[in-house]
């Protein structure tokens, strides 16, 4: 949905449809063309979503004049106007890891300077704890036609308000006639680049990797100073669209963001089919423009959140690429766990993609919906069921098993061995204290009581030392 709408008026669903097929259609002879640019090895990339907040570290609605002062091709705004999104530029796996890292330790000191000058600071983190619920309305939307039409049709296809309901420890209920609670969940997207052929077992693996990867990288605990999921943002933002299409072979509801419906067989093809057939246009928006430039293809995909999204990159007229697009991952809590992060859903995909029998063979597709799913709601806490048919405590399979195999995966795509050791270290970290930002959030507050401005500031100090999360004192 990055593309912006020029004309906030809906044309005949019809026509969308009729252009969204021959576009489909034009990918599928992409395919048959074998027109799919190679990487060998694959390409990495990344984008970044974070806060902005003021001198009583409450959410600031200012991102434009934030972006105004930071001047960066690089930044953009996102849904809220307490949010700001930074895109990576991609580079090749080997050395590509430790540019990322660069790349944002560069970008977020330039956040900060920024920040400073309008008397805010930048914040990388799943939800920000203090975040009060009458924040999130149209008020406090960026005002974009893009955003303001996603609203509309939202809410006009689901015919009623929008109706959260999230509990573990302490329970969330509300109903709201918008979707901005979508708003208070911001991600780290890593990009992977696919090579045709290779789209299934790659895809399949990036599934399996969705459960220990979201235990790992937990860090949202707290919204609307409730304590629900380690990662809340997961049933936050499915609830926030709320839109069921299908139902999967086993019954499981599938929705616009969803974990999907089944392993893939041979290529994105399914997928973009079932874009085609399985879910109704959410901006059936019609663009003039030449049906090889993929604009509608592109805006369907786009309003589908797929915790890990197929994308087609570039168009009909060149050489256009594939790539998975992992949205599983909250922001922060610093550069390095992040990147560390990315490494681990980039080396543990590879590796498990590779295996000479194919991994999602040995699980059924509702095993690992399920695992995932367990691990958004306990984080390192969770137990899961792994590839051996056995019950796992999350924590210990990441330290005894699945870090190794990650490192070993990007060792096998040419990242030498002292790189993928050291970035890779925070994972090994959080996985022998088992300190993630969820359970560093938790325990700051278990210690110091429910001062969630205090749990921002002191959040905020160490973020900004940079030094991983695992090694964060309370």
């Amino acid at each position: 949905m990055g593309q912006e709408v020029e004309n906030r008026e809906y044309v005949d669903e019809q026509a969308f449809v009729k252009r969204l097929r021959a576009e489909t259609g034009l990918v599928s002879g992409c395919y048959k063309q074998d027109k799919f640019e190679r990487f060998d090895p694959p390409m990495i990339g990344a984008e970044v979503e974070a806060w902005l907040v003021d001198e009583n570290w409450l959410p600031a609605p200012k991102n434009g004049e934030f972006l105004d002062t930071l001047n960066e091709d690089l930044a953009t705004h996102e849904l809220a106007q307490f949010n700001f999104e930074l895109n990576l530029d991609p580079h090749h796996l080997p050395g590509g890891l430790p540019r990322l890292k660069d790349q944002i330790d560069s970008l977020w000191a330039d956040c900060t300077k920024a920040a400073d000058q309008l008397s805010l600071k930048p914040l990388m983190i799943g939800m920000a704890p203090t975040l009060i619920q009458d924040m999130m309305s149209l008020d406090t939307m960026t005002p974009t036609n893009r955003y303001r039409a996603l609203n509309e049709r939202v809410m006009e296809v689901r015919g009623a308000p929008t109706k959260v309901e999230i509990a573990r420890r302490e329970k969330l209920e509300l109903a709201q006639n918008h979707l901005m609670i979508e708003a208070a969940c911001t991600s780290l997207q890593t990009h992977l680049s696919i090579n045709p052929g290779e789209e299934a077992r790659q895809y399949n693996a990036a599934q399996l990797v969705a459960a220990p990867l979201t235990a790992l990288s937990a860090n949202s605990p707290f919204l609307y100073g409730r304590r629900l999921w380690e990662e809340t943002r997961i049933p936050a933002f499915e609830q926030a669209i709320g839109i069921d299409s299908f139902r999967s072979r086993d019954g499981a509801k599938v929705g616009r963001v969803t974990f999907g419906a089944n392993w893939l067989r041979n290529s994105f093809m399914e997928l973009f089919l079932e874009n085609l057939d399985g879910h109704d246009p959410l901006l059936p928006l019609i663009e003039e423009c030449e049906a090889e430039q993929l604009r509608h293809f592109k805006l369907q995909n786009g309003t589908l959140w797929r915790w890990n999204r197929p994308i087609v990159g570039g168009d009909c007229h060149g050489t256009p690429h594939l790539r998975i697009e992992n949205r599983v991952t909250p922001a922060g809590p610093t550069p390095a766990d992040m990147v560390a992060n990315a490494a681990f859903f980039i080396g543990l995909t590879r590796y498990l993609a590779a295996a000479e029998t194919p991994p999602e063979s040995e699980m059924k597709f509702a095993v690992a919906r399920s695992n995932f799913y367990a691990c958004a709601r306990r984080g390192l806490g969770a137990k899961v069921t792994w590839l051996d048919g056995e019950t796992h405590d999350v924590q210990r399979l990441i330290h005894d098993l699945l870090a190794d195999q990650a490192t070993e995966g990007l060792i096998a795509n040419g990242v030498p061995a002292h790189e993928a050791k050291a970035i890779l270290e925070p994972i090994s970290g959080r996985a022998k204290t088992g300190q993630n930002g969820a359970a560093w959030q938790r325990g700051w507050v278990n210690c110091h009581g429910r001062d969630f401005q205090g749990l921002v500031a002191a959040y905020y100090e160490r973020q900004q030392q940079g030094r991983p999360v695992h090694t964060w004192r309370i």
